[in-house]
């Protein structure tokens, strides 16, 4: 006599589609997702095919340079610097409250809500670095830059209009962008060495 095979009983997967399809929208309507914000730059507008290259002469004392290389070291006008110190070096150039021969020249321009200001309106920071330059060193560099145009917009806005760049109203704020323009040149990654 042949054993008789026990039939067993299968699982019913009709609603298995439906209750996947909640658990989806449940997660994804309940999981709040974390946005970078990134550095913010204006890029500039793409040139004309039919445009040539243009040179422009910057004097030697409106230029910053800072270079980051790859251990993480920066050197600002050949000099060896840590971010901190990074930062003073910026607001020292940008400012130049002692007509330094060394630093930017300063002119007297008027601004809205200013009046007449001295200010080195010609002043550019080119940003350097190698091709294996760490991307946190870089991006510290490029916070750090950002932060002392902030700082001496905030410290222009506390003596004028005692209130922090933040609280100001909108044309307050543009007037103090205007007298502290980021100027950042970012140059291309050179490969040294090779």
């Amino acid at each position: 006599m042949g054993r008789k095979k026990k039939k067993v009983p299968s699982i019913n997967g009709s609603s298995t589609a439906d209750i996947s399809f909640i658990l989806l929208l449940f997660f994804l309507l309940t999981t709040s997702m974390g946005s970078d914000k990134g550095i913010s730059r204006q890029l500039p507008p793409a040139v004309p095919p039919d445009q040539q290259d243009i040179s422009i002469d910057v004097n030697r004392r409106n230029m910053l340079r800072v270079l980051v290389n790859n251990q993480g070291q920066i050197l600002a006008n050949g000099e060896l610097v840590d971010l901190t110190q990074l930062k003073d070096k910026v607001k020292e150039f940008v400012l130049n409250e002692n007509d330094r021969s060394d630093l930017p020249e300063r002119t007297v321009e008027t601004f809205p809500l200013l009046g007449a200001q001295k200010v080195t309106k010609q002043h550019v920071i080119s940003l350097t670095n190698n091709v294996d330059t760490r991307y946190e060193d870089y991006i510290g560099v490029q916070n750090v830059l950002t932060a002392a145009y902030s700082e001496l917009r905030d410290e222009k806005a506390m003596s004028v209009w005692g209130k922090h760049f933040e609280e100001l109203e909108p044309a307050q704020q543009e007037a103090l962008i205007d007298l502290f323009p980021q100027k950042i040149s970012e140059a291309n990654p050179k490969e040294y060495g090779k």
